[in-house]
C-alpha cells in the first residue's frame, strides 16, 4: 500500500510540475497545437495553445514507478517492466507525431501508414515479449483467468494483443478532442486496474487462485503511476485547457489501458471499463459507414461523438463532465462485474466436491 501511495505522489508532483515547465517553455517559444479547420467553430479559439503535454504525464509515472520502488525497497518485475516500457514507446510515436504538426505548424503529424508501424512496433514487441518474459495465460478472460474457457494459444494471443493495444490506443486518441476528456476518463480506468491489480495480489496465497496473475503488486503500481501522472496534467488541462496532451499523452493511455487487461486476464472487462473510448471507435466508425452507404448523408452531426454533443448545443464542459460521469459508472459496472467473477468463482470451488 506505502509503494502504491508514494507512486502516486510522486507522479503527480512531477506531472504538475513538469506540466507547468512544458506551459512555460512553448509559450515562449510559440510552440503551440494546430487545430483542425473541419472540426468545431468553438475550437479554433483554441490554436496555438501548448501541446505535448503527454511528456509530463509519461515522465511522472515513469518517475512514480521507479522512485516508489526505490524508497519503499520493492522489487521491479517483468511485467511491469513490460508495461512501462509498453507506454514509453507508445508516448515515443506520439511525440513523433506531435513534433511534425508543431513544427510544420499544421494538423499534419506522421502519415497514417508511418503511425500504424510505429504503433504496430510497440503492440508487436509486448505482444512478443510478455508471454516469452512472464507467465502470462493465453487464455481469452473476461474477469480472471479461465472464466471463459478458450485457450487462444500463443499466436492468437500475441494477435489479440496487438489488435486490442491498437484499438485502445486509437479509441483514446479520439476521446483527446475536449478538454480534459481524455485525461479524467484515463483517470478513471487507470485507477479500475489500480484496485484490479491491489486486488489480485491481496488474493496471492489464498485458495483458490482464481487469477494466476504473478506480478499484481507491480502492476497496481504501473496503474496508480498513471493515475497520478494523469491527474497532475489534468490540474491545467482542465477546461479551457492551458496545455494538451497530443498524441504523446493519449497513445500512452490506450496502450497502457490494453497492456493491463492483457497482463491481468482482463481482455474483455476492458470493453466495459474503457466504454468511453470504445463508444468514440464506433460513431467514428458508423459515421464513416454511414456516410458511404447512404452516399453522402451523416448519422451524427460531427465524429467522433463528444463532437456530435458540442455541435447539438451543450456546451463543451457540459459534454467533458457529462462523459467524465459516465466513466465514472462504467467504471463502477467494472468492477462490480470483476468482484461478481471473484464471487462465482469461489462458490463454484465450494460446491465443487
Amino acid at each position: 500500500m506505502i509503494r502504491l501511495l508514494l507512486a502516486v505522489a510522486i507522479a503527480f508532483s512531477f506531472s504538475a510540475i513538469g506540466t507547468k515547465v512544458l506551459i512555460d517553455v512553448m509559450t515562449r517559444q510559440r510552440i503551440g497545437q494546430p487545430i483542425r479547420e473541419d472540426g468545431p467553430q468553438g475550437h479554433q479559439t483554441k490554436a496555438g495553445t501548448p501541446t505535448m503535454g503527454g511528456l509530463a504525464v509519461v515522465g511522472g509515472a515513469a518517475l512514480g514507478y521507479v522512485l516508489s520502488d526505490l524508497i519503499s525497497g520493492g522489487v521491479f518485475t517483468r511485467s511491469g517492466l513490460i508495461v512501462m516500457a509498453a507506454i514509453c514507446a507508445a508516448a515515443l510515436v506520439g511525440f513523433m507525431d506531435d513534433w511534425l504538426k508543431v513544427s510544420r505548424e499544421r494538423n499534419l503529424g506522421l502519415n497514417k501508414r508511418a503511425k500504424m508501424l510505429g504503433l504496430l512496433v510497440v503492440a508487436g514487441g509486448f505482444a512478443v515479449g510478455t508471454p516469452a518474459l512472464t507467465t502470462i495465460s493465453t487464455e481469452l478472460s473476461f474477469a480472471r483467468q479461465g472464466d471463459i474457457g478458450i485457450d487462444l494459444g500463443l499466436i492468437g494471443w500475441t494477435v489479440l494483443a496487438i489488435i486490442m493495444i491498437l484499438g485502445a490506443s486509437n479509441g483514446a486518441n479520439l476521446a483527446d478532442g475536449a478538454d480534459g476528456l481524455a485525461a479524467g476518463s484515463g483517470i478513471f480506468a487507470f485507477l479500475a486496474y489500480g484496485l484490479i491489480g491491489f486486488w489480485i495480489f491481496r488474493q496471492v496465497g489464498v485458495e483458490p487462485d482464481l487469477y494466476g496473475v504473478a506480478h499484481a503488486q507491480d502492476l497496481a503500481v504501473v496503474s496508480v503511476a498513471m493515475v497520478g501522472g494523469l491527474g497532475g496534467f489534468l490540474w491545467f488541462n482542465a477546461a479551457p485547457a492551458e496545455i494538451f496532451m497530443g498524441d504523446t499523452g493519449s497513445l500512452a493511455i490506450g496502450t497502457g489501458l490494453a497492456a493491463l487487461a492483457l497482463t491481468t486476464n482482463t481482455q474483455l472487462l476492458l470493453v466495459v471499463i474503457g466504454g468511453l473510448y470504445v463508444a468514440e471507435s464506433l460513431s467514428v466508425i458508423l459515421q464513416v459507414g454511414f456516410f458511404k452507404i447512404t452516399k453522402g448523408k451523416r448519422l451524427f452531426r460531427m465524429a467522433p461523438i463528444h463532437h456530435h454533443f458540442e455541435l447539438s448545443g451543450w456546451h463543451e464542459t457540459k459534454v467533458i463532465i457529462r462523459f467524465w460521469l459516465v466513466c465514472g459508472a462504467l467504471t463502477s459496472l467494472g468492477l462490480g462485474l470483476f468482484y461478481a467473477s471473484w464471487l462465482s468463482g469461489t462458490e463454484i470451488v465450494e460446491v465443487t466436491p
